[in-house]
């Protein structure tokens, strides 16, 4: 569940930074090229950053199950 929680997070990121270089772009025509350039460098940071959450929400979900597996065959 946590793995969904940071793969919604980097989603949303994504969405909110090519809505905003969006509406630049189409704001300052002019500086087009440079805006979306900027967009990708954030949206490739937005990823990266979410690399790590990700992992440790994949471990903890992993340990979770792992978990209730071991105590259901205590039983």
């Amino acid at each position: 569940m946590r793995v969904l929680v940071e793969v919604i997070h980097i989603v949303v990121g994504l969405i909110a930074a090519w809505v905003i270089a969006s509406l630049a772009a189409w704001s300052y025509r002019r500086a087009t090229h440079d805006i979306w350039l900027v967009a990708y460098v954030a949206m490739v940071a937005v990823v990266a950053m979410g690399i790590g959450p990700l992992r440790r929400a994949y471990a903890e979900d992993r340990a979770r199950l792992n978990g209730h597996k071991e105590a259901a065959r205590d039983d």
